[in-house]
C-alpha cells in the first residue's frame, strides 16, 4: 500500500483469513424502499414514491460483523433481536454473508428496524421502529454469559453502540476485562456524551462530532481533533484513538506520537450510512492481523472510501479492497492540527 507496510497485496486476504473477531451490539435491520419520483402529493406538499422494489441489509453491530466476513476474516456476533419476522430476517440475512449467529439472542421488544425510501438514489425519508432502553436484567446476563462462550477463541473484540440499550455499562466493563485477560484488543465505535464507560479500551473510533461532544469542546474550534484525542487517550487510558472527519479523511491519535491525518479515499460520496461500521470493522481486522495503528487506519480509509460509493448500507470486500489498493500505491498521510 506505501513504503511503510512490510508485506504485499497479496498477503492480505491470508491474514485476514487467521482472524477471528467478536462483534457485540445493538443489532438493526436496514430496509430500503426503492422507487421514483414523477409527481408532487395533491394531498400535502410530499413527493409521491412510486415503489420499485425492496431489499434489506444487516444494520449497526449486524453491518460490523458483516464487513467483517466481507473482508475475509471470521465474524462471531452477539446482541439481541425480537421475536418478530425482522428478527427472523435478519438472521437469514446475516447467515447468508457468512456471520455466526448462534450467539443471538431473541427478546421480548422488537427488532431494530430502520426504513429508508430512496427515490433517484436520494433519500427521501426515513422511518425508525425500535427501542432504546437497557436489556432486562436476565437478558443482560445471557448476553455477559454468551461472550464469555463466544470470547475464548477470539483475537480481537469490537463494541458497536448505537445507544439501543445493548452496551450498558457493566456489559462494557465485563467485557473489557474478558479481552485483557485473554490480551486481546478491544475496540468500540462508541455514542453518547459520556465515553467514561470506555476506559480500558484500546482504541475508539468517534467521529469529530462525538469526540468534540464527548470532551466538552466546541465542533468547529481550531485544533479540535487532536485536543479531544488528547483528551480521551488521558482519560480513558486508550492505546489509540481514530477520530473520523467525513470528507477530510481520518486522524489518529497514538500516546507518545503526533497525531496523524490521512485524506479520505472517496471521489464520489452517495451515501454514508455505515461508512463508520466499515472503518471500526477494517481496523479491528488489520490490527488483529498485526498491522500497526496507523497502517490499520490506512487500510480502514480506502475501505470506507469504497462503501461511501455505494447507494444504501453496502459492506466492504476483499476483492474491492485488493483491486483498489492496487490502483492507490501510496496513502497521504499528515501531522494533524485539527
Amino acid at each position: 500500500m506505501n513504503s511503510t507496510f512490510p508485506f504485499s497485496i497479496a498477503d492480505l486476504p491470508g491474514r485476514f483469513a487467521k482472524v477471528k473477531a467478536l462483534v457485540v451490539g445493538d443489532l438493526m435491520l436496514d430496509q430500503y424502499w426503492w422507487g421514483s419520483v414523477e409527481r408532487m402529493s395533491p394531498e400535502a406538499p410530499v413527493p409521491v414514491v412510486r415503489l420499485n422494489r425492496t431489499s434489506t441489509s444487516p444494520g449497526g453491530a449486524a453491518n460490523v460483523a458483516v464487513n467483517i466476513a466481507g473482508l475475509g476474516a471470521n465474524a462471531v456476533l452477539v446482541g439481541v433481536i425480537g421475536k418478530d419476522e425482522e428478527g427472523k430476517r435478519l438472521v437469514e440475512v446475516l447467515e447468508s454473508k457468512d456471520v455466526k449467529t448462534d450467539h443471538l439472542l431473541r427478546v421480548e421488544r422488537p427488532t431494530s428496524v430502520k426504513t429508508r425510501v430512496v427515490a433517484h438514489n436520494q433519500h427521501v425519508v426515513r422511518v425508525d421502529r425500535e427501542t432504546s432502553e437497557f436489556l432486562v436484567e436476565n437478558d443482560e446476563e445471557s448476553i455477559i454469559q454468551s461472550i464469555r462462550s463466544a470470547i475464548k477463541d477470539c483475537s480481537v473484540v469490537i463494541l458497536s453502540d448505537y445507544a439501543k440499550g445493548t452496551l450498558s455499562e457493566k456489559l462494557i466493563s465485563a467485557t473489557v476485562e474478558m479481552a485483557k485477560t485473554l490480551r486481546i484488543p478491544i475496540l468500540a465505535d462508541p455514542k453518547g456524551k459520556d465515553f467514561s464507560k470506555y476506559k480500558g479500551m484500546s482504541m475508539i473510533t468517534p467521529n469529530k462530532r462525538e469526540a468534540a461532544l464527548a470532551c466538552h469542546l466546541e465542533e468547529e474550534e481550531k485544533n479540535v481533533v487532536s485536543a479531544a484525542g488528547a483528551m480521551l487517550l488521558a482519560e480513558l487510558g486508550l492505546d489509540g484513538v481514530v477520530i473520523t472527519e467525513g470528507e477530510h479523511g481520518m486522524t489518529l491519535m497514538e500516546n507518545g506520537h503526533d497525531p496523524i491525518r490521512i485524506k479520505a479515499e472517496a471521489h464520489e460520496v452517495f451515501d454514508v450510512t455505515g461508512a463508520g461500521d466499515t472503518v471500526i470493522a477494517a481496523l479491528a481486522v488489520g490490527v488483529a492481523s498485526g498491522f500497526t495503528y496507523l497502517e490499520s487506519m490506512q487500510i480502514a480509509n480506502i475501505s470506507a472510501g469504497l462503501v461511501v460509493e455505494q447507494v444504501g448500507t453496502t459492506a466492504i470486500s476483499i476483492e474491492h479492497l485488493l483491486h483498489k489498493l492496487q490502483q492507490v500505491p501510496s496513502a497521504t498521510t499528515e501531522k494533524a492540527g485539527g
